[in-house]
Order: structure tokens, then C-alpha cells, then sequence
């Protein structure tokens, strides 16, 4: 009965638009005080959760995805992706594609993949003439992938979380991330041969030497993050400030940046990082009522009515996250419930780096379906097109998300080879 009361609680609070780090706090605290707790806990928990070296990744990878952005590598992007795949069928819808998988290395986020990309290959793609509504569509769904490839914040939070190595996660997510990316560029390529979109002809072995060269300082950014790691040179902590490090270089370099740009990307930094802290705060305190309440032991239970096998007790998982992603912002929702799930999932033998994995991108999906779907909200406005165009052209896409969902959690091995190969088992 108090759980029941004290998730009403915060649901109502959350109805009422207060911010999800206020809201778990409010209900947190009045937890405590029906319990009888001293109130000092909430403090304790909160202060503790986030007194960690693991956790500068988060600011830092933020701040080094910032600086990247800045440094305008775009346009070296699209023309080297354009070499690269540019001649297959689909042609500029194939670049937008692969584009999306190598800038996921510098921002590692599926909002920034949308708007950066977006900007340029929609009207670009509009001008070829590809669909609008197709336009955009390829480019939400190939954002996706941004949260999989290093850097990534999302994955970084999840191991803060779930007490998970963050290192093992930050490689686990490659090769999914490559699945992805090519489960996509498939799906396209029929499409585009059904439809008869243009294509480019194959680029000579001098232009694709050309374009790497100027593309080349965005396919470093994620070499010398995962490298550092696999080589034990530095942490994942360590990684991230040096890739921060990387990106101002970068801006000195190109002379993309100065002091007033990189005033505003530090108050931005600050600002955001300091908002996705105070929610994994106020969230370790809320994770250690559900604790303390058995709620983790409960749903496992639960669970356990249904199925004992693991793949099946994951398949229920992950069509909660799909519904829960639906309705709440991919960050909000990992945060809540990580420390919930990871204890479940743990019960039943599935490992906690290919769930983290799966989790980030299942609830990523989120950002592509209706209604929150922020990442469909700002597609359509670069495209110029109606919420029920980009709702429309968005379904077929959902065939290749969701098969890639599938293969990722039927075979655990695709998430689990680099990081056992690595690390060990």
C-alpha cells in the first residue's frame, strides 16, 4: 500500500508538470516522513550517489560532444560518408545513414545527431527529390544510433546506476551500434530500389582518400576514446577529458571557436550537466525507497509467474521500456528506472551490460514514435512537413528499429563479444 501510494504520488507530480529531479525528491521526503526516517537520509543518499570519479564522465563527454559540434565537421562528414556509400541505391539517404553512425562518435547523442545532420541532408535530400516526409524520416531513425557509439552519456549513466563497469559498456555498444546503422541502410536500399531514388556514382579511390583525410579528425574522436580504454592507457573518465581536450585542439585548428562561442558551450555544459546530476541524485534517494520497499523482488516475481526463461522475462522487459518510451523522455525514464530493473533482470541471469545496452536503445525509440517523439518534432520542423506526414512516413521504419531490437536481445553475444574479448567474461 505505501508503494502504491507513493508512485500515485509522483505520477501525479510529474501530471502536474513538476520537473522529474523535484518530483522524486518531494516523494522521496514524504516517504520519509510517514516511515519515520530521519529526513537527513534524502540528503545522504543524494549527495553520495553522485560523489564519484566514474561520474565526471558525464559533464565531461557532454562538454567534449559540444566542442565537436563546434568545430563544424559536418560538411567533412556528409562528404566523406558520400564517398563511402554515396553509389548505393538510396544514394543520399545512404550518407545521411552512415553519416549519422560516424557522428554519434563526436556528440553521442541522438538530439544533436537529428539537428546538426538534419539541417543539412533534409533540404539537400528535398533538392535530390527524395519525399520530404522520407527525408526526415531517414534522419530520425538513423539518430538513433547516437546514444550506442562512444561517447555516450546515456550509456555512462546507466553504469553509474547500475554499478556496471562503464568501460565495458562504452564498448558493448559498437557492434550494436553497427548493427543499427546496417539493418537500416538495408531496409533503404529496397526501398529505394522500389522507389527509384537516385544514387551517386562510385567515388574514385582518390576522392574516398580525399574525403577521409577531411573527415578524418571525426573518426579520431571515437578511436581515441575507445582505444584509450582497450589499451588501459586511462579510464573512461579519463577518456572523456581527453576527448575534451581533442575538441578544443579541434576548434584551435580550424579556428571555428572563440572565447565567446566557447563561454556559451561552457554555461550550456554546465547547465545541462548540472540538470541530468540532480535527476541521478534525487534518483538514487527514490531507488533506495523502491529498495527498501522490495519493489525490484516484487516485479521479479511477478515476472517470474509468467516465465522463468530469460529471453521471454526480457521480451516482457523490453515491451514495457517500448511503452514507457512512448509516453516519457529517454533520459528521464533510464534514470527512474534503471535501479528498479537492473535487480530483476539480474534474478533471471541476463547480464547487466547487454540489458544497458538494450535499455538505452529501446527507450531511445521513444524519441521516434508519437506522442513525446522529440526527435520526429524537430525533423518535421526542418522539413517543413505536418506531425501526421512524419508519423506516416516513420512506420516502415519502425521495421528495421524494432528487427535490430530482436537480434540484439536473441543473440546476447552481438552486445557481449567485444567486451568479454577485452575485458574477459
Amino acid at each position: 500500500m505505501t508503494v502504491a501510494i507513493i508512485l500515485l504520488l509522483l505520477i501525479v507530480l510529474l501530471l502536474t508538470g513538476m520537473p522529474l529531479a523535484f518530483a522524486m525528491g518531494v516523494t522521496t521526503t514524504v516517504y520519509l516522513y510517514v516511515t519515520g526516517i530521519d529526513a537527513g537520509m534524502l540528503a545522504q543518499r543524494m549527495t553520495a550517489s553522485i560523489d564519484s570519479f566514474l561520474i565526471l564522465a558525464i559533464p565531461f563527454f557532454y562538454l567534449a560532444g559540444e566542442l565537436m559540434n563546434a568545430c563544424r565537421l559536418t560538411e567533412r562528414i556528409i562528404n566523406m560518408s558520400r564517398a563511402l556509400v554515396g553509389h548505393i541505391h538510396g544514394g543520399l539517404a545512404q550518407v545521411n545513414i552512415f553519416a549519422s553512425m560516424i557522428f554519434s562518435g563526436m556528440s553521442g547523442s541522438a538530439t544533436a545527431d537529428t539537428t546538426a545532420l538534419g539541417s543539412v541532408l533534409i533540404p539537400a535530400m528535398k533538392k535530390e527529390g527524395y519525399p520530404a516526409p522520407f527525408s526526415a524520416a531517414v534522419t530520425v531513425a538513423s539518430a538513433l544510433v547516437g546514444p550506442m557509439i562512444p561517447p555516450s552519456v546515456a550509456l555512462v549513466i546507466y553504469g553509474t546506476l547500475a554499478n556496471v563497469s562503464i568501460g565495458r559498456l562504452l564498448i558493448a555498444g559498437v557492434i550494436p551500434g553497427v548493427v543499427i546503422i546496417a539493418s537500416q541502410m538495408i531496409f533503404t536500399y529496397f526501398i529505394a530500389r522500389k522507389r527509384g531514388y537516385p544514387r551517386y556514382e562510385r567515388a574514385s579511390l582518390r576522392e574516398v582518400g580525399k574525403s577521409i583525410s577531411q573527415g578524418g579528425p571525426a573518426l579520431l574522436f571515437p578511436v581515441i576514446i575507445v582505444g584509450g580504454i582497450l589499451l588501459g592507457v586511462f579510464s573512461p573518465t579519463e577518456a572523456a577529458a581527453v576527448a575534451v581536450l581533442y575538441g578544443l585542439v579541434l576548434g584551435l585548428l580550424y579556428r571555428h571557436m572563440n572565447l565567446k562561442q566557447l563561454g556559451k558551450v561552457l554555461v550550456d555544459v554546465g547547465l545541462g550537466s548540472c540538470r541530468i546530476l540532480l535527476i541521478v541524485a534525487a534518483s538514487a534517494a527514490f531507488s533506495w525507497v523502491m529498495v527498501r520497499e522490495n519493489v525490484p523482488q516484487s516485479i521479479g516475481d511477478a515476472i517470474s509467474t509468467i516465465s522463468s526463461e530469460p529471453l521471454i522475462v526480457l521480451g516482457i522487459i523490453l515491451i514495457v521500456l517500448i511503452l514507457v518510451g512512448l509516453f516519457m523522455v529517454a533520459s528521464s525514464a533510464e534514470i527512474v528506472l534503471t535501479p528498479i530493473l537492473v535487480p530483476v533482470v539480474m534474478q533471471f541471469g541476463i547480464d547487466p551490460v547487454h540489458f544497458g545496452v538494450l535499455m538505452v536503445f529501446t527507450l531511445i525509440i521513444g524519441g521516434a514514435t508519437p506522442p513525446v517523439g522529440i526527435l520526429m518534432f524537430i525533423a518535421q520542423d526542418i522539413a517543413k512537413i505536418s506531425h501526421a506526414q512524419m508519423v506516416r512516413a516513420m512506420i516502415p521504419f519502425y521495421i528495421p528499429l524494432f528487427a535490430a531490437v530482436v537480434l540484439l536481445a536473441v543473440f546476447p553475444q552481438i552486445t557481449l563479444f567485444l567486451p568479454n574479448f577485452i575485458f574477459g567474461s
